[in-house]
């Protein structure tokens, strides 16, 4: 029987987690939003340089495996990436784990394992959505785990040849890959309920291959002490 999808309700602390968030980065000139009303939407060019990018590429493809789902009710299809659970506390990770944060002005403790993806020619991630589901199966399990899903950040770590672009459709925005843009958005509504519109897609790498790191965060601790 398959799960009946729902958004969630509103919530306040979400909401203050938005507003804090938005202030700080439409405060910081090197960052621009994106003109759409539907969703806060953010680009900051630049933020990782190419050194910094490469050495993340390297851990990638040295640690990679295929990508997984939360959901039991996606088709293998739906996700055909390979990703990279990254050591937050290792030397090599942490200045990006805890730089992302500080952009974002939220405690570190309320990140996930930052992540990273590879994308050869043809695979892609369907649309989807980075906040949890109430009615999905893993739901109850992931909630007490620091609770819902606030902001997502993720950083572009090469340029693609073709192909590539993360989209969302609801919002009618795409981004293609740029070496070192980081990409963030706050998956809730201003009241703090899950915002559909944060639809996106991985669409399919055409050339080259596509490598990013994506972190997300939640409204609580995630760490466990």
């Amino acid at each position: 029987m398959t799960a009946v999808r729902k958004a969630g309700a509103a919530s306040p602390v979400r909401r203050q987690i938005g507003d804090t968030v938005s202030r700080r980065l439409e405060a910081n000139p090197a960052i621009k939003r994106a003109k759409i009303d539907v969703a806060q939407i953010y680009q900051h060019p630049d933020f990782l340089d190419a050194g910094q990018c490469q050495a993340l590429i390297r851990m990638i493809d040295a640690n990679r495996r295929p990508s997984t789902l939360l959901s039991t009710n996606a088709d293998a299809q739906f996700r055909t990436s390979e990703s990279c659970d990254m050591d937050r506390w290792s030397p090599d990770v942490r200045p990006t784990d805890e730089k992302i944060a500080e952009l974002l002005g939220v405690d570190p403790s309320t990140g996930e394992t930052m992540q990273g993806q590879r994308y050869a020619p043809g695979q892609h991630f369907r649309a989807h959505h980075d906040y949890f589901h109430v009615g999905e199966s893993y739901y109850d399990k992931v909630v007490e785990a620091g609770g819902q899903r606030t902001w997502t950040a993720m950083i572009y770590l090469n340029d693609v040849p073709e192909g590539g672009a993360t989209w969302f459709p609801q919002a009618g925005m795409r981004v293609a890959p740029k070496r070192g843009l980081l990409l963030a958005w706050n998956n809730m509504n201003p009241d703090g309920s899950p915002n559909v519109a944060t639809l996106h897609e991985g669409m399919p790498v055409v050339k080259g291959t596509k490598y990013i790191v994506t972190k997300w965060f939640r409204e609580a601790s995630w760490l466990r002490g």
